[in-house]
């Protein structure tokens, strides 16, 4: 993300001109104190720039509450639609314009960021972690030290999980925003999911386990290297590995243990993204492939080689397959009536996409985040690809989870948690 800001004269508008005077605001006249006879900068405010579209502000309000408590949940039924990918209804452009959106480059101001800017709302930059007026920022959880990995939200506990490569994963109590507990693990947690009241833990050469209700805890050798993807389905526990395994466990409730079932071989560099739908798991690779497997068979049914870099994530939506990949596209696939998936839609980026999450907002509509390597997430209405806001961060954002009553989570780079609500 560019963050701007640091020079003593501000060139903040309008276009480059021959005469600098024109494009230049003297900082010290801003702050009162400009001593200079004749000063070569601006004793006066550039106008306005000229509308967008939209005629809409860049600058928006944080949405910042006092109240940091939030409740223990997680909804991860994708909602149903019947798209036409890409296409606008009832008015806006193709790839945004609508619900407050800027479509102006827009940056946030470094000094802000800092704490130290002195022009409050009369800053040109943005004084916001958001843009748009579809969500808004609830609190910010501070505590990992490295970039956040996994955010779990396991049913029947009031507590928040998060893992993070600086290999703990921090426990915290859902009603009060409080860190209640760290846990360390000896090693880079590379994700993190829940299914029920278990959490499932990605780690070097082997995944963690533990039931939050019975505090039972297991470890589960088998991987080689960094575990970078975790899902579930049919009974099993899959992993993504290094190697380019998927490794599967099945879970034995006479002896409480996750009995190895398959090794499921086909990719030839690491498998970081998993994703179970329809009896099928889809698995994303640094190879560039999707491939798509047979619950029931454990076989390879099909491999998607449509992208050109490495293909980040994979998400189920519907009857839909979405991936988006380093190679700065989002696509959408179908299945042909026999039955092989093909790309209905591409929908291209300026940046390399990192992740994907599905979720409903205010009105339970759906809508797609899309989290990219500029240090930002968009949101997008679906099927349109309408732009609704965006989520900046300092650095990029790994893990984006779905909590209860029109919450959501990001966690980035530097280890910041943050706790976003839907709003009407």
């Amino acid at each position: 993300m560019d963050l701007d800001g640091n020079k003593r004269v501000f060139s903040r508008l309008g276009r480059p001109s021959n005469d600098t005077k024109q494009q230049k605001v003297c900082f010290h006249w801003r702050a009162g104190n400009c001593n200079k006879f004749p000063c070569p900068y601006l004793h006066r405010e550039l106008p306005p720039p000229s509308s967008t579209s939209n005629g809409t502000s860049s600058k928006r309000p944080h949405g910042f509450s006092d109240d940091s408590g939030f409740s223990r949940g997680s909804n991860r039924r994708i909602p149903n639609f019947n798209p036409t990918w890409g296409r606008v209804h009832g008015g806006g452009g193709g790839g945004g314009g609508g619900r407050g959106v800027v479509r102006k480059t827009e940056k946030i101001c470094t000094y802000w960021v800092q704490g130290s800017c002195n022009y409050g709302e009369k800053c040109r930059y943005m004084h916001s972690w958001c843009l748009g007026d579809s969500f808004s920022l609830l609190t910010q959880l501070e505590g990992h030290q490295k970039v956040v990995s996994g955010i779990a939200l396991p049913s029947g506990s009031d507590k928040l999980y998060t893992g993070s490569k600086d290999e703990t994963v921090r426990v915290w109590d859902c009603q009060s925003g409080q860190c209640v507990g760290v846990l360390n693990l000896g090693g880079e947690v590379g994700c993190m999911i829940s299914e029920g009241p278990w959490i499932f833990v990605g780690l070097p050469n082997f995944v963690k386990a533990w039931n939050t209700q019975s505090n039972s805890e297991l470890s589960l050798a088998g991987p080689v290297g960094q575990v970078y993807a975790l899902a579930v389905g049919n009974g099993l526990l899959l992993a993504g590995t290094q190697d380019g395994t998927i490794l599967a466990w099945k879970f034995n409730a006479a002896t409480n243990c996750f009995e190895p079932v398959a090794s499921l071989k086909g990719h030839t560099l690491a498998v970081v993204s998993l994703v179970v739908g329809a009896n099928r798991l889809y698995s994303g690779s640094m190879d560039h492939s999707i491939r798509v497997w047979s619950l029931q068979t454990l076989e390879c049914m099909q491999t998607l080689t449509e992208h050109t870099s490495v293909v980040m994530s994979v998400l189920c939506w519907d009857q839909f397959l979405l991936s988006c990949s380093l190679d700065q596209t989002i696509k959408v696939w179908v299945a042909t009536e026999s039955g092989n998936l093909e790309v209905t839609y591409t929908h291209n980026e300026e940046h390399g996409l990192l992740t994907l999450c599905g979720m409903h907002d205010s009105e339970a509509k759906p809508v797609l985040m899309c989290s990219c390597n500029d240090n930002s997430v968009r949101a997008y209405d679906l099927p349109s690809f309408s732009e609704r806001g965006k989520i900046y961060a300092k650095q990029e954002i790994r893990a984006i989870q779905i909590g209860p009553g029109g919450l959501f989570f990001t966690g980035d780079g530097t280890g910041e948690l943050r706790v976003w609500k839907w709003v009407a």
